[in-house]
């Protein structure tokens, strides 16, 4: 059933998260001498550049999609390997510093305005969407970093063994029906395999205390 409710709590830590995670990857090629994100308009902070509607669709509906892939130019970059696992970090690292720096405001807004919070039907909406954008933003920093094609992860693996770009292409082919199986496994037969969410929470309590 379709939670309208759900969707309007979730969606600014969705937006937030993956138009950052877009934009740093586009920042970090650009700095490391590729300009091609920035011509084609992705070093900008604009939702719209970097947000694929079907892949929010998927997010909002199923927990799980995507946003528009940020190009690079290998022969722009002076160390292939190791700049594309720079760039390839940049999204996930700064999925990670939002979900901090957001789950520090919520330590602190409850601690020194707990009473004010719970009286505002105002205050405790706004303090849970940043709470739920804070995990929303660690589940796409762990995510990401998964080791499997054709998440970030992949990229920084891959760039560290140094294994050659056949076998790479080889096992690229295999990560996306590799995910789309773990996805539907633990949606539909209640099976965790990658524990996203216990993570996410030990992150918050480790942050916030709650």
């Amino acid at each position: 059933m379709f939670d309208i409710q759900r969707v309007l709590y979730t969606l600014p830590g969705i937006l937030l998260g993956l138009t950052i995670h877009e934009f740093c990857h586009a920042y970090c090629a650009w700095k490391l001498g590729d300009n091609t994100a920035k011509d084609q308009g992705r070093l900008t902070l604009n939702p719209i550049k970097h947000i694929d509607l079907l892949g929010l669709l998927f997010i909002i509906l199923a927990g799980f999609g995507w946003a528009k892939p940020v190009q690079f130019d290998p022969g722009q970059l002076k160390n292939y390997r190791r700049d594309k696992a720079l760039i390839a970090a940049a999204g996930p690292l700064s999925n990670m510093v939002i979900g901090i720096v957001l789950a520090l405001i919520v330590k602190y807004v409850f601690i020194h305005f707990f009473i004010n919070v719970l009286e505002s039907e105002f205050l405790f909406s706004l303090i849970n969407s940043l709470y739920i954008a804070a995990k929303i933003n660690f589940g796409l920093f762990i995510f990401n970093l998964l080791p499997i094609p054709p998440l970030d992860g992949s990229h920084i693996v891959f760039s560290g063994l140094n294994i050659p770009v056949d076998l790479e292409e080889k096992i690229r082919k295999l990560g996306m029906p590799l995910l789309l199986i773990i996805i539907v496994i633990q949606n539909t037969a209640n099976i965790t395999i990658i524990p996203i969410g216990f993570l996410v929470e030990k992150i918050m309590k480790l942050i916030t205390g709650f």
